[in-house]
């Protein structure tokens, strides 16, 4: 009996270390597993708050870039030390803080660097990116030329056109909701194409569908407008151009001939002299004789009307012909100067831009001549860039010095550079006009002034008979604030007709980058004017002049210059 109770207390205590023993494993796996499970809860909480610091980080940066599209002129903006520059934003779990900056110039194109700072819990995350202005190849206000005070009628890709340009088309907001691009048969389009328009209508119809397969470089949809429509961004630049300018190469000429519609002007012609070096004629004071239809349905030369938006259009005054003072030598009027006189740089906290040359012109601008050295042709040799509040007139070949790729552009090492910049228009000039009959019948200049020949002379005739190159050939950065690049002149219906220099139209080469607020008029396929060949010089996608005139509402990474972490 004793014996059965002794075992019964041993079974016990055996069963009650088990027990024990249970209780401790289980109570260690439970703490184990109490562990894990705060250890991953602790781990999700903390990527949880890393992920939104780095989210609230790239918020910023977008945020950032937004605002910088909104300004009118970013290296003002900086400069003036506008509000904006630097901000907060606060979410559910957390927050980020971003600032704006300029950082340097690479060449000539003003490089900013945007930080964003996220917060969430104890997690921080930054983004720094260095940022450009997005430059396209050709940017258009709208892929329409005016027709009328407000009308506007659609410029058509057509078969066979090979457009090798980046192609950029602000948003039309027409009603109905119809493609913002106008193409007739399988044009092709080799670079990218930026839309700022939807790809589908509100009600998702695929405006794009039977075209996609047209755009070789990709097309790209929702896209932040040019402001080459922005009437006020234009002025901005150009005032900051101005203000950097030297003062002996600002003008402000007056038109003093006795003509009717007489307009002031400024005239340029450039050439290499026989030492290599590059020059430019200045003519101050040149009187264009204007001319202009007196029905908007007689002429497609129109320009937007300022202070409409770019809404509303008016006929203005084409190149006839140029007069100037028989003492402009004399007088100073007529001055011969380097383009490396020219040169200025732009500063902005203490970085400098490389140096380029500046003439401003509060006025109009000839570019042409009758020299001729270089074969009649304007050449360039420098870096420069003119500005025009009125017009500018092309009425020669315009050229850079320097070396050439086999497909006649400038080569990639060419230092040679020219920008032309018009708040009004800059056109291609009819040489028919400066035919005394057509346009005053009488061959008579007015008493103390000289009638100033430009392009080439129709041999055996008189020397107001005139003609340009065929091919006419402008190599530059265009930038048209007032309306579009094109030709003056040409017919519309039974009025007007350009003066060719062979058969019903003349080619039109174009080796560089345009911007226009709408499109121009520069011919009627096998009736009129030019037919068009457009190629890109990569060149000017680096900068064309000290500091940033560019108008493109889009901020990209420079290259490699995307950097996050924890800080």
């Amino acid at each position: 009996m004793r014996t059965k109770i002794k075992q019964n207390q041993k079974d016990q205590g055996s069963v009650l270390a088990l027990v024990v023993i249970s209780l401790v494993i289980l109570s260690t796996l439970g703490i184990g597993l109490l562990r894990v499970a705060y250890g991953v809860r602790r781990q999700a909480i903390s990527l949880k708050n890393e992920t939104v610091a780095m989210l609230a980080a790239e918020a910023g940066y977008e945020k950032a870039i937004f605002w910088m599209s909104q300004q009118q002129d970013m290296l003002s903006t900086l400069q003036n030390g506008a509000d904006g520059t630097s901000g907060t934003i606060n979410f559910q779990d957390g927050d980020c803080d971003y600032s704006v900056e300029f950082f340097t110039f690479a060449g000539s194109r003003p490089v900013y660097k945007v930080v964003s700072n996220g917060h969430s819990g104890v997690f921080n995350k930054t983004v720094s990116v260095l940022v450009l202005q997005a430059i396209s190849g050709w940017d258009m206000g709208i892929c329409r030329v005016p027709s009328g005070a407000s009308s506007t009628y659609p410029v058509n890709f057509a078969d066979g056109e090979i457009i090798d340009m980046p192609l950029h088309i602000n948003k039309f907001d027409d009603s109905p909701d119809n493609r913002d691009i106008y193409i007739i048969g399988r044009p092709q389009f080799l670079r990218s194409v930026a839309m700022g328009e939807s790809r589908k209508t509100a009600g998702g119809v695929d405006k794009y569908s039977s075209v996609m397969d047209l755009f070789d470089g990709g097309i790209y949809f929702d896209q932040p407008d040019s402001r080459i429509t922005d009437e006020a961004s234009v002025q901005s630049k150009i005032d900051r151009f101005k203000e950097s300018t030297k003062n002996q190469f600002r003008f402000t000429p007056v038109a003093n001939a006795p003509v009717t519609k007489p307009n002031p002007a400024v005239q340029l012609e450039f050439f290499v002299n026989n030492s290599g070096v590059g020059k430019v004629r200045i003519t101050n004071n040149c009187t264009v004789r204007g001319y202009k239809r007196n029905r908007d349905y007689k002429t497609w030369d129109f320009r937007v009307k300022p202070g409409s938006g770019g809404t509303k259009y008016e006929r203005y005054d084409i190149y006839a012909y140029h007069l100037i003072s028989d003492d402009a030598v004399a007088n100073g009027e007529r001055i011969v100067r380097r383009i490396e006189r020219t040169y200025v740089t732009q500063s902005v906290g203490g970085v400098e831009s490389e140096p380029g040359g500046q003439i401003f012109v509060d006025g109009n601008v000839i570019i042409g001549g009758n020299k001729s050295r270089h074969n009649g042709d304007q050449i360039v040799k420098g870096k420069i860039t003119v500005v025009a509040t009125g017009d500018i007139w092309i009425a020669d070949s315009v050229m850079v010095d320097g070396p050439h790729d086999a497909n006649g552009k400038p080569s990639q090492n060419n230092p040679n550079v020219l920008g032309l910049i018009a708040q009004g228009v800059i056109k291609v000039v009819d040489p028919g006009m400066s035919d005394y009959g057509y346009v005053d019948n009488t061959p008579v200049e007015p008493k103390g002034f000289t009638y100033v020949p430009i392009g080439r002379h129709n041999s055996g005739q008189s020397v107001h008979k005139r003609y340009l190159p065929d091919p006419m050939v402008v190599e530059g950065a265009i930038t048209v604030g007032g309306g579009g690049w094109g030709a003056e002149n040409v017919k519309r219906g039974w009025y007007g007709g350009r003066k060719e220099a062979s058969g019903p139209t003349d080619v039109l080469i174009v080796r560089g980058t345009i911007s226009e607020a709408v499109r121009g008029v520069v011919g009627l396929i096998g009736r009129d004017g030019f037919t068009k060949q457009y190629y890109l010089d990569e060149r000017l996608l680096e900068g064309v002049l000290p500091g940033d005139i560019w108008l493109k509402g889009k901020y990209i990474p420079a290259p490699a210059g995307w950097n996050d972490y924890r800080p």
